[in-house]
């Protein structure tokens, strides 16, 4: 964490005086400048910026209970850190506000996801992974803004995290104002449904804080019906063992067998639940040129896919968030996504030259896909 400057700083003299039922001047000065800092986030390229507090003692406990019941499956880095992902002062000490950032990301003219899930001949990629890799897109733009805001003020405290720490980053956007949780676990928006990324800035500046957002899911369960795996077992529930980001990037092993059949062609991460949201009627394309889909990603026939060596997996990947699956990953869930196509003999074709693959994971989820297009529909 970089290390705080004592010298007095706008909004934060403490000695301050206020005259008998005035607003302490620090107070006026801290107000001000949060709002300076929601503009410097804007232009920073943010959609959204917010003010969180650190108190998450409910979304604690609920994490405890989660964990507990083992939801989080072989993610063993959720429970690693014990109380530090709710507790933001003990992750970083000395942490006082939370600013949160919003970044959308859904590319402005991708090919139509409902189309891609219906063709199985052709991989569904997660929107936000068609382009570049946004940890470091949103890390930059935080830094940029922390930058902002030292020119201002002088040096301050803060460490930046996008999705790169062990942090709650959705209940603290949560009580930021920047959205609600939906019944996915998803953070939503009225003006903005849940097409973006999130970032934060921990610091030790005193700034008052947002109000969170009233939830509008209402008795919508659109987002519960639509999940191909029944990974949301109740409304803001979610099992990790059975969700196709999970099984298709964090797990490292075999996919189960009842769950294959399922995953369809989605060979990385899962939309599902946000493709059938009412609220993303209102979700606005991002301007951000690096989350413009590469290499074709988002209308990619699986068999060419399937036969990227690992020099052109490397090579097509980098950059993306794509890279952290590594080669064989890549092809176990290009495999099980033929095994889901329909029988024919370029697929069937395209497996047998992986058969012999030197990864057992990899052999083992070809001879399903194998026996899948053998046995015919």
């Amino acid at each position: 964490m970089h290390t705080p400057d004592t010298r007095p700083r706008p909004g934060f003299d403490r000695t301050a005086q206020a005259a008998p039922g005035a607003r302490d001047p620090g107070d006026i000065r801290a107000a001000r400048l949060a709002n300076e800092i929601k503009n410097w986030g804007r232009a920073c390229g943010f959609q959204g910026v917010g003010i969180s507090g650190v108190s998450l003692a409910a979304d604690e406990a609920r994490l405890l209970t989660w964990l507990d019941a083992g939801r989080h499956g072989e993610m063993d880095y959720m429970a690693r850190h014990g109380v530090r992902r709710s507790r933001p002062d003990a992750l970083v000490p000395g942490t006082v506000s939370v600013i949160c950032a919003r970044m959308d990301y859904l590319p402005a003219s991708p090919h139509d996801a409902e189309q891609l899930l219906n063709d199985r001949q052709r991989a569904y990629v997660a929107r936000y992974a068609l382009g570049r890799d946004y940890h470091k897109v949103v890390r930059r733009r935080l830094q940029k803004l922390a930058d902002r805001i030292t020119r201002a003020i002088g040096p301050f405290a803060y460490r930046v995290f996008s999705d790169s720490a062990p942090v709650l980053e959705k209940p603290l956007a949560r009580n930021a104002g920047l959205g609600w949780i939906g019944k996915h676990t998803n953070l939503l928006a009225r003006e903005a449904g849940s097409w973006f990324f999130l970032g934060e800035l921990y610091t030790d500046l005193a700034l008052p804080t947002d109000s969170p957002r009233r939830p509008h899911c209402g008795r919508c369960d659109a987002c519960i019906k639509a999940c191909p795996t029944g990974a949301i077992i109740a409304p803001y529930q979610l099992d990790a063992r059975r969700c196709i980001a999970y099984l298709t990037i964090e797990l490292h092993g075999s996919i189960p067998l009842e769950l294959r059949p399922l995953i369809g062609n989605r060979v990385f991460g899962c939309d599902d639940c946000q493709l059938v949201c009412p609220w993303n009627r209102y979700a606005q394309a991002t301007p951000e040129l690096d989350f413009v889909p590469r290499n074709g990603l988002d209308d990619a026939r699986l068999v060419d896919l399937f036969a990227w060596s690992e020099a052109q997996f490397l090579e097509r990947t980098a950059g993306t968030a794509l890279r952290r699956l590594g080669h064989p990953r890549w092809l176990r869930n290009i495999a099980v996504a033929l095994g889901n196509a329909a029988p024919q003999p370029l697929v069937l074709a395209a497996l047998r030259t992986r058969a012999a693959h030197p990864s057992a994971v990899v052999r083992e989820h070809v001879a399903w896909a194998i026996a899948r297009q053998q046995r015919g529909p």
